[in-house]
């Protein structure tokens, strides 16, 4: 959950030309941008070009964040979302990709998806069953569709609310909770195949 009087500040700081302030922003928003781009691209390079251009936009239009008319995370998430949907119209890419080693939130020391399947207690035969887990989720992720993947990732590994990911996606918060629902039974059934061939 963001403070929103902190980010607020911070706003009128960069809007106010404050270099130390913008500087600050962008290390506070840096990882949860660049998870988001990730995990639509799949490449860390990609990635990295998008996260740049997001943030390019974000300088220019930061006055343009009404508080009144959602949280700042949804905004930021929207514009990211919209920036990656030009991507893919310029790539050709009709596919989203996630990754399960980037971290699920904003807060740089939380844990990613991929480590909380790992147990630190196990020993190597369970962490690499876990990373084998992992690469199996990260397959049944790449066969949904984009609405459904998009709705799946920012609720189960970007933890924001129905409320932000409505925001984000411009969707009715009925609309988040169908694609979320149908998202997770396509995950299970694709998994449970897997496994059903594995075994």
């Amino acid at each position: 959950m963001e403070d929103t009087q902190a980010v607020a500040a911070l706003i009128r700081r960069c809007l106010a030309g404050d270099a130390v302030a913008w500087e600050e922003f962008v290390r506070s928003h840096n990882r949860r941008v660049y998870n988001l781009c990730y995990r639509f691209t799949g490449s860390a390079h990609d990635a990295e070009d998008l996260t740049q251009e997001v943030f390019i936009k974000v300088y220019r239009t930061l006055a343009s964040f009404d508080a009144e008319r959602g949280s700042f995370a949804a905004w930021l998430t929207a514009m990211t979302r919209n920036l990656l949907v030009d991507h893919f119209r310029r790539s050709k890419h009709d596919r989203v990709t996630d990754s399960l080693d980037a971290a699920p939130s904003a807060e740089p020391e939380a844990p990613t998806a991929g480590e909380r399947l790992e147990d630190p207690a196990r020993g190597p035969e369970q962490g690499i069953e876990a990373r084998e887990a992992r690469e199996k989720i990260h397959q049944a992720l790449q066969k949904l569709s984009p609405e459904l993947r998009e709705a799946v990732i920012l609720r189960d590994l970007q933890d924001m609310d129905y409320k932000e990911i409505a925001q984000a996606l411009k969707v009715p918060e009925g609309t988040v909770k169908s694609r979320i629902n149908r998202g997770r039974a396509e995950l299970a059934r694709l998994l449970q195949r897997t496994y059903k061939q594995v075994s």
